[in-house]
């Protein structure tokens, strides 16, 4: 039985399906990265008492633990999504990180409870893995189903807009509790569960809205056809794209999270700025990149999505050593604050655009397992393990190894970017 479509839809739903969807996924990205955000602060609560280097490690490490479980979540998640619909896949990811988030907010310190305080936070980490990697190839697929051939790059760039929301909004919520309501005492005593227990309640919010979210795509009823829909085997009959998937997010993932999870910390501990300068600078450069990504989706919709990625694996791969050695040596926050920028602006070539093309890979059936799996293994052995490898360089007295690290990864994703098709003029969505 062939696969079915939802019938045309007007500009009006469209828009609201995919405004609708971008919203659950800021609330998800929020909470992942309030994590990131607080760690300076909530370290200390959750370790016995050491050097803050060594707190620092073992927050990331397991921040790293919960992006390993992100290609199960991609996987799990993908299965249902292509089995039972977009929709419901997208309201169970964000009810999965409400639960994360709650456990973090209300879990007592190592002083309490001793070492169940770091098992706790683990277990929160894993089940916001699974959440996260299953929203990410979900939302992908959707808001790349729900789009127009003409504009798909621009609404679907929106996926990054609101993943960068989400880690604005957390570093804004940051900015105003150091500047405005707590000090850095109540900050590091009580003040960083905060965050945690406003993104529990925003999730639970978003959950609902997402629930009148309009289908992307009809699943059959024939339980033959639907049982041939996101399956391991089904993708395994598209080799060159799984590969294609894991290739192009390996440079793309390490440079994301080299330039803005990992810049807060990198700016503390290597260019000596203070916690409260380190977070604003933070938060313009990321200001700005979010802005970014409809004007790099709307471009790859002019001149196709190929050129944008080549041309971030051309720029990283030459300027990314040259950007993190002149960032390590300034004390100036403007010297800072356009280092950071002229890297993001780079980086927008492949965030802009990355779900589009990896969405524009695979048919229907097997879309949204598609997207998450590969995804999500690329995401967890690279983009989790970029901080906690930035650390260790660092503690090591190596950290300049990190910097060609980086540049390495770029350079094997740029080769994927040469050699693959433009998904604009290759896309498998479009006569579906």
């Amino acid at each position: 039985m062939p696969n079915k479509t939802i019938p045309p839809i007007t500009t009006a739903h469209r828009i609201k399906s995919i405004i609708g969807g971008s919203l659950g996924n800021l609330v998800e990205w929020y909470d992942w990265y309030v994590y990131t955000a607080f760690s300076l602060y909530f370290s200390a609560a959750f370790f016995p008492k050491s050097s803050e280097l060594v707190q620092l490690l073992n927050t990331s490490g397991i921040f790293a633990i919960g992006f390993l479980m992100r290609p199960i979540g991609g996987w799990v998640m993908g299965t249902y999504a292509d089995r039972s619909g977009r929709k419901k896949a997208l309201t169970l990811s964000v009810l999965l990180m409400s639960i994360g988030s709650l456990l973090i907010a209300v879990t007592p310190g190592y002083k309490q409870i001793g070492v169940a305080a770091p098992i706790i936070l683990l277990l929160a980490r894993i089940i916001q893995g699974l959440s996260v990697g299953g929203e990410y190839g979900t939302s992908a697929t959707y808001l790349s189903e729900m789009a127009t051939k003409k504009h798909r790059g621009f609404y679907s760039s929106f996926q990054y807009v609101t993943l960068i929301a989400g880690q604005l909004i957390a570093l804004g919520v940051l900015v105003l509790l150091q500047r405005a309501f707590l000090n850095e005492d109540q900050l590091h005593a009580w003040g960083w569960r905060i965050p945690f227990a406003i993104g529990s309640v925003l999730a639970v919010t978003v959950m609902y809205l997402r629930r009148s979210l309009q289908e992307s795509v009809i699943i059959e009823k024939d339980d033959k056809a639907r049982s041939a829909r996101g399956t391991l085997k089904a993708l395994a009959e598209h080799p060159k794209a799984v590969l294609t998937v894991f290739g192009l997010t390996l440079g793309g993932t390490v440079a994301f999270y080299t330039f803005t999870t990992y810049m807060q910390k990198f700016l503390v501990i290597t260019s000596g700025f203070s916690k409260a300068s380190a977070t604003l600078i933070s938060t313009l450069t990321l200001i700005i990149f979010m802005l970014l990504q409809p004007v790099f989706g709307l471009l790859s919709d002019k001149i196709g999505r190929k050129p944008l990625l080549i041309g971030f694996g051309i720029c990283g791969s030459l300027a990314t050593v040259p950007i993190l050695t002149a960032l390590g040596q300034t004390k100036d926050i403007w010297v800072a604050f356009a280092l950071i920028m002229c890297a993001l602006i780079i980086v927008s070539g492949y965030t802009s655009i990355n779900a589009v093309v990896k969405a524009e890979l695979f048919p229907a059936n097997i879309r949204a397992l598609g997207v998450g799996f590969p995804y999500g293994v690329a995401v967890s052995i690279f983009g989790g393990t970029a901080e906690p490898l930035a650390l260790s360089f660092k503690s090591a007295g190596h950290q300049e190894w990190f910097y060609w690290y980086v540049t390495g990864c770029i350079l094997v994703s740029l080769v994927i970017y040469v050699t693959m098709k433009d998904t604009r003029k290759h896309s498998k969505i479009e006569g579906e």
